[in-house]
């Protein structure tokens, strides 16, 4: 008589926990591809921020021949990258390679306030209007990628956060949901609202 009462128990439990594990696998799978989809802006703004800079280095060039190691630095920066956030989006998961890609992004952060530095020393190229476009559209880029970081942050938290939340928590490393994604944090994130730019006498 147990028998009979243990079977369909036993069956009610793990059907029960079965329907639980997908439900928290497909949520996580949501919230994993939303953080894909949001890094995938990023990756579009930094792209088109890439192609800007070589453009305002070639601007820049014939007025700045004698600082020519600071244009080097830049596109060495630039290429480093680009470079960088080509490997961390074939891995996203990968924290090493989002960090790695990180660093190259403080690095051309410092990179191009050097350069706006210099520009600003230069009147001729504070009035060049082809410079002046140029970083006004680097300046739109900058808040662009400004907010779709933020967007990525939100999506990362709330993917952590359901991942850590109990009971799923119990279920999402047998699941394949090992660990936390990492939110994008650039050292300099203050200056990515305030772009490099050229202030026009």
């Amino acid at each position: 008589m147990n028998l009979w009462i243990a079977l369909p128990l036993s069956a009610g439990l793990i059907l029960a926990f079965g329907i639980f594990a997908v439900a928290v696998y497909n949520r996580l799978i949501e919230l994993g591809t939303n953080c894909e989809n949001a890094f995938a802006q990023i990756e579009l703004q930094l792209k088109r921020r890439y192609d800007l800079i070589p453009n305002l280095v070639e601007c820049v060039k014939s007025y700045m021949a004698h600082e020519k190691s600071t244009l080097e630095s830049v596109i060495a920066a630039r290429n480093q990258a680009a470079a960088g956030l080509k490997h961390a989006a074939e891995q996203p998961q990968n924290p090493e390679a989002l960090q790695a890609w990180i660093g190259a992004e403080t690095a051309l952060n410092g990179a191009l306030g050097r350069l706006t530095a210099v520009i600003e020393a230069y009147p001729n190229l504070k009035a060049d209007k082809s410079v002046a476009g140029l970083t006004e559209e680097l300046t739109s880029t900058e808040n662009r990628i400004a907010f779709a970081r933020q967007a990525y942050n939100d999506w990362v938290t709330g993917f952590n956060s359901n991942r850590l939340a109990f009971p799923n928590c119990l279920v999402a490393s047998l699941l394949g949901f090992k660990q936390n994604r990492k939110h994008v944090e650039f050292a300099d994130a203050h200056k990515l609202v305030d772009a490099p730019r050229v202030m026009l006498a």
